[in-house]
């Protein structure tokens, strides 16, 4: 993979942040490299949203020879008023279609994975 992401211009309907926590979600040892691909973001923005999560206790990580593992706190509240109530895991459940996959990805996300982590 090389290359600078595709830009975009406009807003979304899904921030920077849940992305990024939703590919942690499809691989908790996913590198750096590989979330800012699959998100189509820079490393250095995927680095420091991961550094944002972590600070906000909703993902820590362990090392792992030379990777590392992730680990989403699943319990934790979403941060804006409006979602009062609404946990990370009811979040991640939003992301991921009731059959288990992304559309337009083949093999998907397993639903209960993503539940269970």
């Amino acid at each position: 993979m090389g290359g600078a992401p595709e830009s975009h211009t406009g807003w979304t309907f899904i921030t920077n942040h849940a992305r990024v926590l939703a590919a942690i979600a499809e691989n908790q040892n996913a590198r750096v490299r590989d979330i800012a691909a699959h998100c189509r973001l820079t490393e250095r923005a995927v680095q420091k949203i991961i550094s944002d999560l972590e600070d906000s206790g909703y993902l820590s990580h362990t090392r792992e020879g030379r990777g590392n593992a992730y680990q989403i706190e699943p319990g934790t509240a979403l941060r804006h008023p409006a979602e009062a109530g609404l946990t990370v895991t009811s979040l991640l459940g939003l992301l991921v279609q009731v059959d288990g996959h992304h559309p337009g990805r083949p093999g998907g996300t397993d639903r209960q994975a993503v539940e269970d982590s």
